[in-house]
């Protein structure tokens, strides 16, 4: 684990990254808040690729809550064989919908607390729909997060609460709506976990890992 970036050298990597992609965004395919809860709330041990791949079909038929009961739990299940766990993500999302339609008039609400209260939608699931919906900036700390958060020293901390409260706490404010997305980005295509791209890497200069690859 890195030693804490200083605030000078933290706006920089997240100036550095802002030129590179001013305005990046999330990958996973959705259409309105509900999608975008239910495309994150199955990408759980699953990659992004993999949930579009099942969900493309699906969001094509539904879109609320209220279409998902209809379509039902073995309707559900059909679309998302190839997502691990699909079984119990299927039972979890006709769940949420069901609450969705219940509790909250088939809005997705707003707020964290709020948001996991319904089945199968953790922390990191909130965090990712408040940023990416609700354009709070909530840090929803993932495994490419959680490595390049602790390599760079941008935000180091020993269990993704730790990241997420530093992160918080370290990144200026005029990059923390985005902040989410360029750390994931970064982690999932040159921060990677094995081999790092260090060659290509925008913040070498600014990185203090120590095991950097050429």
């Amino acid at each position: 684990m890195a030693r804490q970036l200083d605030y000078r050298t933290i706006h920089e990597i997240f100036t550095r990254l802002h030129a590179l992609e001013a305005e990046p965004r999330g990958e996973l395919e959705h259409v309105n808040a509900y999608t975008l809860l239910v495309a994150v709330a199955l990408s759980a041990q699953a990659t992004d690729a993999g949930v579009n791949k099942a969900t493309r079909a699906l969001f094509a038929q539904v879109t609320t809550p209220a279409q998902m009961l209809e379509l039902g739990e073995e309707g559900l299940t059909e679309h998302i064989r190839t997502i691990g766990l699909y079984r119990n993500k299927a039972r979890n999302v006709i769940a949420l919908s069901r609450l969705l339609v219940d509790h909250y008039d088939g809005e997705v609400p707003s707020s964290r607390a709020a948001l996991q209260s319904l089945p199968g939608v953790g922390r990191k699931t909130a965090n990712v729909v408040l940023n990416m919906w609700f354009h709070q900036p909530a840090m929803a700390v993932d495994t490419h997060i959680f490595r390049v958060a602790n390599r760079t020293g941008i935000a180091p901390g020993r269990d993704v609460e730790a990241v997420e409260r530093a992160l918080e706490d370290h990144v200026p404010a005029p990059f923390a709506l985005h902040a989410h997305h360029w750390l994931i980005l970064h982690g999932r295509y040159i921060c990677v976990a094995r081999k790092p791209r260090c060659g290509i890497c925008p913040i070498r200069d600014l990185c203090p890992y120590e095991e950097k690859t050429a």
